[in-house]
């Protein structure tokens, strides 16, 4: 079956169609939440209910656009409904201190980790807008639409998060004490 045949048996109830849209697009989704939530816990929750609102409202898709534009736009909304759910929460709940962490051992694994970390640590309006704008490429008219502010609010995040980026990595690739390098 082709993608639009899936979508029309899927709109039909066809568990099959369904699961085999899910096999084609769950990983971009969960990239998306991922990116937006920092971290794993939250992604996979954001991303099973992007999955609800996606089949809940199959039926108006009308295919204007793609469907995984369809699907990637309501990942973000999703993902961003949330975060702004958790925020309003935030002042009742604690934070937990975490207390072991890992290191990867190799230096492609540690890199991403860093930047990982680095993301988590910018602010929520920074973090939203780099990754809304360097890793999920929208414009900063479109960002400033999904999060209610201007255009030129957002390029001022985007200039800051890249700067406290490259503030945050610029030791990313100075050896730590006690931890021995190679020379070639």
């Amino acid at each position: 079956m082709n993608e639009s045949q899936l979508i029309h048996s899927a709109r039909q109830g066809d568990g099959g169609a369904i699961q085999a849209l899910y096999g084609l697009y769950s990983r971009r989704v969960y990239a998306v939440v991922r990116r937006l939530a920092g971290e794993d816990a939250l992604a996979e929750d954001w991303a099973q209910e992007t999955w609800i609102r996606a089949l809940r409202a199959l039926p108006a898709f009308r295919g204007d656009s793609r469907f995984s534009t369809w699907l990637h736009r309501i990942a973000v909304n999703t993902a961003l409904h949330a975060r702004r759910s958790r925020e309003r929460k935030a002042g009742r709940e604690e934070p937990l201190e975490d207390e072991f962490v890992t290191r990867p051992e190799s230096g492609d694994a540690l890199l991403r980790l860093r930047l990982e970390q680095a993301v988590a640590k910018l602010p929520e309006g920074m973090r939203r807008v780099l990754v809304l704008h360097d890793v999920e490429g929208y414009t900063h008219e479109e960002i400033g639409e999904m999060l209610g502010v201007a255009a030129g609010t957002c390029k001022s995040q985007l200039f800051k998060a890249r700067a406290r980026m490259r503030q945050m990595l610029a030791t990313a690739y100075e050896p730590e004490e006690g931890v021995e390098t190679c020379s070639t």
